[in-house]
């Protein structure tokens, strides 16, 4: 084995085994298993160089070089802008099913589906907090009616839309959901 593939084993080994430890190190967001497994999910060894930050820096394979791969980072800064529409047109095909809403010259990613029952609405919501609070990056929930969801991401502190805000659209479309959605009928 090349030291290359024996250092990513080596990171991958340690990250597995402390993957909660160090989720509970980030200066934002709660730790839970949960966050640590879906994290975990997204390391793969590879040889390539190539590399990201998350939780600890890793080798990953070209293919999870996307943006369920990246970590949203803290937008503290003051200095932060939101990206263009032209900027956000280009990011939207990664996103599927999600739009771009232009509400008082605020750029938003918005999605919508139809929940079985408003139960389901709320444990969709759970699931997506979840994810929300691992990632340090929170979206608007909206339950309309009984069983219409409606998400609204945009980055807040810089009254439009950042790269955090496709990371999480691709997270959410990333999580296992289907149980809680209504069927479509046959055709």
């Amino acid at each position: 084995m090349n030291r290359i593939v024996e250092a990513s084993v080596a990171r991958y080994q340690f990250v597995k085994k402390n993957s909660a430890v160090l989720s509970q190190l980030r200066g934002y967001g709660r730790s839970n298993l949960r966050g640590s497994q879906m994290l975990q999910n997204h390391v793969k060894l590879s040889t390539n160089k190539r590399s990201f930050v998350g939780f600890c820096t890793c080798s990953v394979s070209e293919e999870l070089l996307d943006l369920s791969s990246k970590k949203c980072v803290p937008c503290k800064s003051k200095d932060i802008r939101p990206m263009l529409e032209q900027a956000a047109e280009e990011l939207l095909p990664k996103v599927p099913g999600w739009g771009l809403l232009n509400e008082d010259g605020k750029l938003k990613l918005q999605r919508s589906w139809k929940v079985k029952t408003f139960t389901k609405g709320l444990e969709f919501f759970h699931a997506v907090a979840d994810l929300a609070e691992v990632e340090g990056h929170h979206p608007d929930l909206h339950l309309v009616g009984w069983n219409n969801v409606k998400i609204d991401i945009w980055t807040h502190s810089a009254g439009g839309l950042t790269e955090n805000d496709f990371i999480l659209a691709a997270k959410i479309n990333s999580l296992d959901l289907q149980h809680l959605l209504r069927r479509k009928p046959a055709a």
